[in-house]
């Protein structure tokens, strides 16, 4: 356990400011149930039927929808909300960041360090504690101690590690099953796994960590009940016109948030990070694909189906890993997917053709706009190198990657967005002599500020997934960085910095109850039920890499408070 998660923040906010020559990187830092309770499972159109008593993906569904049918708690009753118990994971180091998994009355979540809990979703007792021992490198990463997500399937709980591992762990007993090395973190900076793989029926399919990092990024897969490896999917295409003169062996890439898996055509989705060096594009001419892209992949062969690359050359630090949210659009399925430069992609399921595309942003400058029909950029910034120039979005976007829900009853997605530019200067980086938590950024200077004429600030956002249509918003003074719940019984659940932890109504944001969790909400929400009672999950603990980037636009940032907890509720 690391006893002084401020100084390691800070020691990692230094590395990073003597890897990227950036000015201005801050510190990081550190009674009966209603029958009701239950109700029937829902199909979605992602294919499957899922329990709603239970969470089972990292987003409850293969459609990434983050929407709970559960109804006992609702817009009525949500005012009673008391907690029910709080489990501490005992390593606060860089907060809580995972969302949590729940099956037939057990709650699995990972903690810093790869440290992957077992309790009885009921009561919070520990069932299991399970942590694998990490080779000693790991410690030496920039994104050492982040653990996003676990994936379970086939009686396992799947984990992917902080030393470049995927780990099978036993379901009942949290024995270790299986452990598979696929990378080597001394001779590729950053390739390790900060979120768990996808699972595709038996195949486990999961990206690296490290688009900042000059490194040549891929995606894995393994037999998911042996760990035997199966292919390897390279981010960085194997084709001078997109990589000149060699560059793509630098180049970034990877794919670090979890894919989703779609039964229905046997299709796992899963985005890509920026290219690198980050800023500095006269290092890597061509389009640099697959960087920047959301990947249709086949599962058992690791075959490119299609791809969509939103931001080709990317010198803006646009990553496209998030989430591939599904949806109905004239009877067909068609996937909502935004990425950091805060423009968000809706596209045919099956070929990723172009039905619209619209901005979250209301600040973004690096283009005028960007083609509906074509996906063009147009109007695109130049990045001089040696020249200021203000960039907005900013390196953490619109959204950071803590992803937004949908409701199939208000057929609204419910995402948080930040308003935040920054000053930067391109500029020439070596890549001779790096070590291991260097960034590869390509900057004199990296500053978070303001956008022009308006303070930077934070929302929680109600929209048509579509079109883009507002129908309501919530103001942040710091934006929210925590994933977003919806449910049932028409509430929407969202965390904020200051540690609150907030119920809306779906239909018009309205605030219904909230609770001071004791640290800042960084991690996905859920809900699930045992034994006919409903309850709401929030993990609390503020953190990971974020808050560093961010504390020059939010001075607040620094008074924080830090910890990690699972604070879980139910009415009484």
């Amino acid at each position: 356990m690391n006893k002084h998660p401020q100084r390691r923040a800070g020691a990692i906010a230094a590395a990073c400011l003597a890897a990227a020559g950036a000015a201005a990187v801050s510190a990081m830092l550190a009674a009966t149930p209603p029958a009701y309770a239950v109700a029937p499972p829902m199909p979605g159109p992602a294919g499957g039927e899922a329990d709603p008593n239970n969470w089972t993906q990292y987003h409850r569904t293969s459609n990434a929808w983050r929407y709970s049918p559960l109804e006992q708690i609702n817009k009525d009753n949500v005012k009673g909300l008391k907690a029910a118990w709080i489990h501490q994971p005992g390593d606060i180091t860089a907060g809580l960041i995972s969302t949590p998994l729940v099956k037939d009355g057990v709650m699995y979540y990972v903690a810093p360090n790869n440290n992957v809990f077992a309790l009885d979703a009921a009561t919070g007792q520990t069932v299991w504690h399970y942590q694998p021992k990490l080779a000693a490198i790991a410690s030496q990463s920039f994104y050492a101690t982040l653990s996003r997500s676990l994936t379970m399937g086939h009686g396992h709980i799947y984990l992917g590690t902080l030393d470049g591992r995927f780990v099978a762990i036993n379901e009942k007993t949290g024995k270790e099953a299986w452990s598979t090395q696929l990378t080597d973190l001394k001779s590729c900076f950053g390739c390790l796994f900060s979120s768990s793989p996808v699972l595709a029926g038996d195949v486990l399919i999961g990206g690296s960590t490290g688009g900042d990092q000059p490194q040549r990024g891929k995606v894995f897969a393994v037999n998911a009940l042996t760990g035997e490896k199966m292919w390897t999917f390279d981010t960085i295409k194997d084709d001078p016109k997109s990589w000149p003169d060699g560059t793509g062996q630098v180049g970034g890439g990877g794919a670090w948030l979890p894919g989703t898996y779609d039964a229905a055509s046997d299709t796992v989705f899963i985005g890509t990070s920026n290219a690198a060096p980050d800023f500095y594009g006269d290092a890597r001419k061509g389009d640099n694909l697959y960087t920047a892209s959301l990947l249709a992949l086949e599962p058992k062969t690791g075959k490119l189906k299609w791809h969509r690359q939103e931001i080709p050359h990317d010198t803006f630090d646009y990553d496209a890993a998030y989430e591939a949210l599904i949806v109905k659009k004239d009877g067909k399925d068609v996937i909502v997917h935004l990425n950091k430069s805060g423009f968000v992609f809706v596209m045919d399921k099956a070929d990723g053709k172009l039905e619209n595309v619209w901005p979250l942003s209301q600040t973004y400058n690096f283009v005028k706009t960007i083609d509906p029909k074509t996906g063009e950029l147009i109007g695109r910034k130049a990045m001089p190198a040696g020249q200021e120039t203000l960039l907005c979005p900013y390196l953490l976007g619109t959204r950071s990657w803590n992803p937004g829900a949908y409701s199939p009853k208000t057929g609204l997605w419910y995402t948080n967005a930040m308003e935040v530019c920054q000053k930067v200067v391109p500029a020439k980086q070596e890549t001779k002599g790096m070590g291991i938590a260097s960034l590869y950024l390509g900057v004199d200077k990296l500053e978070a500020v303001p956008p022009p004429d308006r303070p930077a600030e934070g929302r929680l956002d109600a929209r048509d997934p579509l079109t883009g249509k507002l129908k309501w918003s919530v103001n942040y003074a710091i934006p929210g960085l925590g994933g977003v719940l919806t449910t049932g019984g028409g509430l929407v659940f969202n965390g904020d910095p200051f540690g609150y932890v907030h119920a809306y109504d779906a239909d018009d944001g309205k605030e219904l109850w909230k609770f001071q969790t004791g640290s800042g909400i960084r991690a996905g929400i859920i809900s699930y039920a045992v034994n006919g009672k409903q309850y709401i999950a929030v993990p609390s603990g503020w953190g990971s890499l974020a808050p560093g980037f961010m504390a020059s636009a939010f001075p607040r940032i620094k008074d924080l408070t830090g910890g990690a907890a699972m604070v879980v509720f139910a009415l009484d």
